[in-house]
């Protein structure tokens, strides 16, 4: 998982991480199958060709490029003016020199103009991993429900198993429930309100 799915994660779980495991876990599955039910709705509604967030994208890059003119080199390879800055696009290649075509795996603005001179379709330059099918096979499934504890059928050699906690040595003082920062993340300190100092607050400034 990346931090900041942990970090939400965590952000919800505040009070559930203080119970036993098996009641986080399924605190954990719960939440799941709570989202993936929202997103399967979500994508029932889905109707069109890519998902939602990609189809407003291409619409604010078909915007952009109303504003910028372009000078044909092939019939694949175009020069974009876009103000003070001049770009390449190649359509074949699927690139542009702003290099956001290759990074975003669909039509940047200029791509976008490139696209519209050649009168084709804008779909035909988008990733598969946008389409809106593939979106929906994510949330195809399911997340089912467990039943009572006591109904669950477990097999002999697991009841038999003795589960001992780990050989670890506790820590002593308090038990870190703070997020610790990643390689990267800086932590945010607090300011005074009225000083706009860090290390206290208004009451103590």
């Amino acid at each position: 998982m990346t931090t900041n799915i942990s970090k939400c994660i965590n952000a919800i779980l505040v009070k559930e991480r203080e119970l036993p495991i098996t009641a986080l876990a399924e605190k954990m599955r719960s939440l799941i199958q709570r989202w993936h039910y929202k997103w399967q709705t979500e994508v029932d509604k889905c109707k069109m060709k890519l998902t939602p967030s990609v189809e407003a994208l291409l619409v604010e890059k078909y915007q952009l490029s109303l504003r910028m003119r372009l000078n044909p080199t092939s019939e694949t390879v175009y020069m974009v003016f876009d103000g003070d800055k001049n770009g390449v696009v190649d359509l074949q290649a699927r690139t542009c020199s702003f290099r956001q075509f290759q990074l975003d795996q669909f039509p940047c603005a200029h791509a976008m103009i490139a696209i519209r001179h050649m009168r084709g379709d804008v779909y035909d330059f988008c990733s598969d991993y946008y389409l809106s099918e593939h979106w929906k096979a994510t949330y195809a499934g399911m997340v089912y429900s467990l039943p009572h504890q006591a109904d669950w059928v477990v097999p002999i050699e697991i009841r038999e198993n003795k589960l001992l906690p780990p050989d670890v040595r506790s820590v002593t003082g308090r038990v870190r429930k703070q997020w610790i920062p990643s390689v990267g993340e800086t932590v945010q300190r607090h300011k005074c309100s009225h000083c706009r100092q860090p290390g206290h607050h208004r009451k103590t400034c």
